[in-house]
């Protein structure tokens, strides 16, 4: 398991980042890139590590599961994900 400040540091940077989205948006869209300066650096959408939303691994993350590898593999086993089975042939 990840440390738990690098967790909520993460959560802390998704948070800005829905705060300062429209902002970010408005101000992208009207060629402000002085203010854009101005505005938190962790209310940028580039400083949001990919993270498991279970143990907070950052490595072997599966974006279309929001799992690390490790995590996915216990849980298709057990068959709570659904549609995924281990291959056999």
């Amino acid at each position: 398991m990840a440390r738990k400040s690098l967790i909520a540091r993460n959560n802390k940077r998704i948070k800005l980042n829905e705060k300062y989205a429209k902002k970010r948006a408005e101000m992208k869209k009207n060629g402000d890139y002085e203010g854009l300066q101005k505005l938190p650096r962790n209310s940028s959408p580039t400083r949001i590590k990919n993270r498991c939303t279970f143990t907070g691994r950052s490595r072997g993350y599966m974006r279309e599961f929001g799992f690390s590898r490790i995590t996915f593999r216990e849980e298709a086993n057990k068959g709570n994900i659904p549609g995924i089975r281990k291959s056999s042939w």
